[in-house]
């Protein structure tokens, strides 16, 4: 939350209203003309209070809307024709300290991580609550269909096996009809092409997971190897 955007509306408009106040009794006490500027001093300064606040709240929900949080590093070496390997590196957690690092034999052309996600209405995710993930599925996919029918596949299960804190999926499954906060349960994926040397970072937003490359290599096979 950016405070200040708060700190400074509520501070004009406690100066307005004192302004306000003032003026009142002014005009109570029969001096109208200075109480009227009081009066007009004060509400000048609870408008620009308003608009201050209404900009921060604006910037608010876009931070809110738009905030993400990294799930894994991914960096591909390749070991032969439509065959990779790749390390995983899932950040540092209370549970895990160092993060968890896995490495995977994939083949096909493509990497792909899925999870099932939480989400939660915008105005919760405004008042402070992040979509919540729980990894599932690290994978391998071709690009031409016949060899995703036919070749030969990889998929792991990543699910984690242990449990910080509160487990809120199977209570949103459970009493999502009675929680409003709780938009909807799905899953979501996010892949993208395997080239040597390429490295990755997926991220998760307050609608699912996003991939994005984080070097060249990543970036040219991102941008020109899908045809």
């Amino acid at each position: 939350m950016v405070w200040w955007w708060w700190i400074i509306p509520g501070f004009v408009a406690v100066i307005g209203l004192a302004f306000a106040l003032s003026g009142l009794g002014w005009m109570f006490r029969g001096r109208p003309v200075k109480g009227g500027r009081g009066v007009l001093g004060g509400a000048l300064f609870l408008g620009i209070g308003a608009i201050i606040g209404l900009l921060g709240l604006n910037v608010q929900s876009y931070h809110r809307l738009t905030y993400e949080r990294p799930v894994a590093t991914i960096e591909i070496s390749q070991k032969g024709p439509q065959l990779y390997e790749a390390v995983v590196v899932e950040p540092p957690t209370e549970q895990d300290p160092e993060g968890i690092t896995r490495t995977f034999e994939v083949h096909g052309d493509e990497w792909r991580m899925e999870a099932r996600v939480l989400r939660w209405k915008p105005w919760a995710n405004v008042l402070g609550l992040d979509s919540q993930y729980r990894l599932d599925r690290f994978s391998g996919r071709y690009t031409d269909t016949q060899q995703e029918l036919n070749a030969e596949r990889s998929a792991y299960d990543i699910r984690p096996t242990r449990q910080s804190g509160i487990d809120l999926w199977p209570l949103a499954r459970e009493y999502s009809r009675y929680a409003p906060m709780v938009d909807t349960l799905y899953g979501s994926g996010a892949y993208m092409p395997m080239a040597e040397g390429a490295r990755y970072e997926v991220r998760i937003t307050q609608n699912g997971l996003i991939a994005r490359p984080t070097n060249e290599v990543a970036a040219e096979a991102s941008s020109s190897g899908w045809n």
